[in-house]
């Protein structure tokens, strides 16, 4: 073991000790735990997976030669085991990595696509990774031009993958669901949830629960690769994903379309403002589904907006009051100025929402119920431990990189979460220089 990983383990050793003897002062996360994963590609930021389950924690990325790769380690152990998969990543920043373990213990992993036939690779062994294996098909049609995958569970727990078909302004949403003892896939639906009919396509958040038990589901339009042609914010919600409702309880028609009525809640103009990306579905205190975006106020501004379903119509605010404009455009992974969450209930019935900005800072507003306009900031602990807020790596440009845990620790009060560091996206362009690959690490967390 080498000095500076000696020297690591020994200050991790302290914290550790010391998170059992008093609370933290500076509201931030206690590490209570470090382990190295591997060296990891960094020439541009691209999104790893971290899963943890009674079966033992998966994680997948790719490693310094841009391969995708999945390494396991049982509950307890510090050793890892790795699997290298047959699929190589470019400089495409869209062609992040994710995964599922099923109701039998089999691990399924999908990825690295960007309009490219359909990734995904399943264990032949429950739990084994080193019996993963390329499945060429799915269900076998519309697997040429698959574009942000997602595994979910359904209304019963089963698993559940989405992905679009198409392309960025020509494209659908497609659902499968899979049957865990045949080890089948099948289509949720007869057709696309959304259909932009070859003029648009729709960049879904969601669906997730809400606390009615239903799913909610909101998006944007966009008419072409051009991130400035994104319009209609739109929303729909669902109690078992196959019968979709408006937000007054109206059944519609599948697929969805921009013509659909009753699913937009804000008739923003492409060049408005909008983009992908930065849409979000929250609830108040009395459990009503709030949908956040940006667009430009009547100056022209960049301002986020919360748009709430009351006495049967969308009532939309707006929240912030900043003086700038974020002006964005054309192809490929941007770098975004503005971030925004959803809005939640704190365990004060409080509402708040957090926001990031190049121009005007970050925080977390505290919102008044009645308008959803900020009345003052929240104190919130920090996400991440601030020692661990700045790059390792001299090279220039570097960033850190965090990614939440997509299942639990099982321990009240502690998570996981991934760091490693890269060069931010490039508009999805090759570098004429890449950084070495950094440390891909494992945090085990205690929140204050």
């Amino acid at each position: 073991m080498d000095s500076k990983r000696l020297l690591r383990g020994l200050v991790i050793g302290l914290a550790a000790t010391l998170a059992q003897a008093a609370p933290a002062k500076d509201a931030e996360p206690l590490i209570l735990e470090c382990l190295d994963v591997g060296p990891v590609w960094s020439g541009h930021a691209v999104g790893f997976c971290l899963l943890t389950c009674p079966q033992g924690q998966y994680v997948a990325c790719y490693d310094p030669d841009r391969r995708m790769t999945v390494a396991r380690r049982v509950p307890g152990s510090r050793v890892w085991e790795f699997k290298t998969l047959g699929s190589t990543v470019g400089w495409d920043s869209h062609n992040y990595v994710t995964m599922a373990v099923d109701e039998t213990g089999h691990l399924h992993v999908s990825g690295n696509m960007h309009v490219h036939p359909l990734v995904y690779f399943r264990t032949e062994q429950p739990g084994d990774i080193q019996t993963l294996r390329a499945v060429p098909a799915m269900v076998g049609d519309l697997e040429r031009r698959c574009t942000y995958p997602r595994f979910f569970a359904g209304p019963q727990g089963e698993l559940i993958f989405t992905y679009r078909d198409g392309s960025s302004g020509s494209g659908n949403q497609i659902y499968n669901t899979y049957d865990a003892r045949a080890q089948t896939w099948r289509r949720l639906l007869g057709e696309p949830l959304l259909d932009g009919r070859g003029a648009m396509n729709a960049y879904p958040v969601g669906p997730d629960r809400g606390p009615d038990g239903r799913f909610h589901l909101c998006w944007v339009w966009r008419d072409t690769p051009d991130c400035n042609t994104n319009h209609d914010v739109s929303y729909a919600r669902s109690s078992d994903l196959v019968h979709w409702e408006t937000a007054a309880g109206e059944a519609v028609e599948l697929p969805m379309t921009v013509e659909t009525p009753g699913l937009i809640v804000d008739p923003v103009p492409p060049g408005g403002g909008a983009i992908n990306g930065n849409t979000r579905i929250g609830f108040d205190s009395q459990g009503r589904p709030i949908v956040t975006y940006h667009k430009f106020d009547e100056k022209g501004l960049t301002q986020v907006y919360n748009a709430r379903y009351e006495d049967g119509r969308w009532r939309i605010y707006r929240t912030s009051d900043w003086n700038h404009r974020w002006s964005f455009e054309g192809g490929g992974t941007i770098h975004f100025e503005i971030r925004v969450s959803p809005v939640k209930v704190g365990v004060d019935g409080i509402l708040t929402q957090r926001y990031s900005h190049d121009k005007r800072g970050s925080g977390t507003w505290k919102l008044r119920e009645a308008d959803l306009r900020p009345v003052g900031h929240v104190q919130e602990p920090r996400e991440w431990p601030v020692s661990l807020a700045r790059p390792e790596s001299d090279f220039p440009g570097m960033q850190v990189n965090w990614r939440p845990d997509a299942g639990t620790s099982g321990e009240p009060g502690t998570r996981y979460v991934l760091r490693w560091e890269s060069l931010g996206a490039h508009r999805d362009r090759p570098r004429d220089v890449a950084p070495p690959p950094s440390m891909l690490r494992l945090y085990k967390l205690r929140d204050p």
